[in-house]
């Protein structure tokens, strides 16, 4: 059983067996050529980076990401953030997962309360070929239960739903502001385009990649299950259809971010900005949720946006950080 957590970290605390998540690695070499690791771990209450000095070529051999680790070391204050150096590390061989892996501040049920609410809304044909996919038995469990991503920002249980409710609302105010929208074929894309990430993500592993994920992507199998739904249902003019794949297959917006095309429709183009937004601002929030700092600057430089990010006004704000700009 895991009691404690990195939320209770102090500063020269010693752990002893502490469950952890290992998120990254990175392997490195000394000026002197002694070996040491980078890492990330995480639990459900956030995340802290670590370092292993002179790390045992035992240990090395079978480090990887994905694992939970039983670590031992001493939290340390490294550029104003706490820091394990780590001593020993060995493997929890049957963990429980729902210690480490985050989990969406949205009840589950709440959401997909929502997502049946926003699927009844389409006009069909959409109704039914979005139902046929989402709403399956076999599927709404995982769709509901997988991130949105590895790292960059829903990556908890349940991101991949809140993800594309989001998008769905941003959707609908922006079709009332532009004019010719078809919006029953954006909230469609929008409710589509990642339905691949459910079988992507292997959530046991602490969001690694599945080997559907790394063989053929989140967006070549949502094209696939579209297309299989349509063929199933009968019930698609293929015109329309067509719309719907592209607009799935071009969402990234660019061919240097994995779209096979890039948008050349209204909805598509629309499809692509709305996904970007709300990545970004969401992944700006994850950013702070995982940075150990309390000044008004985070601690860590963003990977997603390459720089240290200033704290909006009254986001967990500690009494002693420095309002002035």
């Amino acid at each position: 059983m895991k009691t404690k957590y990195i939320s209770d970290f102090t500063e020269r605390e010693l752990l002893e067996n502490v469950p952890l998540l290992l998120r990254d690695l990175t392997r490195r070499t000394t000026k002197d050529n002694r070996p040491y690791a980078l890492c990330t771990f995480s639990d459900n209450s956030g995340q802290i980076n670590g370092v292993f000095w002179d790390i045992p070529a035992h240990i090395d051999a079978w480090l990887r990401p994905g694992l939970v680790l039983l670590v031992s070391g001493q939290v340390n204050n490294y550029r104003e953030a706490l820091q394990i150096s780590v001593s020993d590390v060995n493997q929890w061989l049957v963990p429980d997962m729902s210690y480490f892996l985050p989990t969406s501040a949205r009840p589950g049920n709440e959401m997909i309360a929502e997502l049946r609410q926003t699927i009844a809304g389409l006009a069909e044909p959409w109704q039914e070929l979005v139902a046929h996919i989402l709403l399956a038995d076999d599927f709404l469990p995982r769709f509901a239960s997988a991130p949105a991503a590895r790292t960059m920002h829903h990556a908890c249980i349940g991101g991949l739903l809140e993800h594309t409710l989001s998008m769905a609302q941003i959707a609908r105010y922006l079709a009332g502001h532009y004019d010719y929208v078809n919006l029953d074929l954006l909230l469609a894309g929008t409710l589509l385009h990642d339905a691949g990430k459910a079988l992507e993500y292997a959530v046991a592993d602490g969001f690694s990649f599945s080997d559907d994920g790394r063989l053929v992507g989140h967006i070549v199998r949502a094209v696939a299950m579209v297309e299989k739904a349509a063929a199933e249902l009968n019930t698609i003019p293929a015109g329309e259809l067509r719309q719907l794949v592209h607009l799935i297959a071009s969402h990234h917006g660019t061919l240097e971010w994995g779209s096979p095309v890039l948008p050349k429709t209204l909805e598509a183009i629309l499809l692509h900005q709305i996904d970007l937004l709300d990545s970004r601002i969401q992944g700006f929030y994850d950013h702070w949720q995982n940075d150990n700092g309390d000044g008004l600057w985070s601690v860590k430089s963003s990977y997603m946006f390459n720089t240290e990010l200033r704290r909006p006004a009254g986001l967990h704000t500690s009494p002693d950080a420095d309002s002035s700009e």
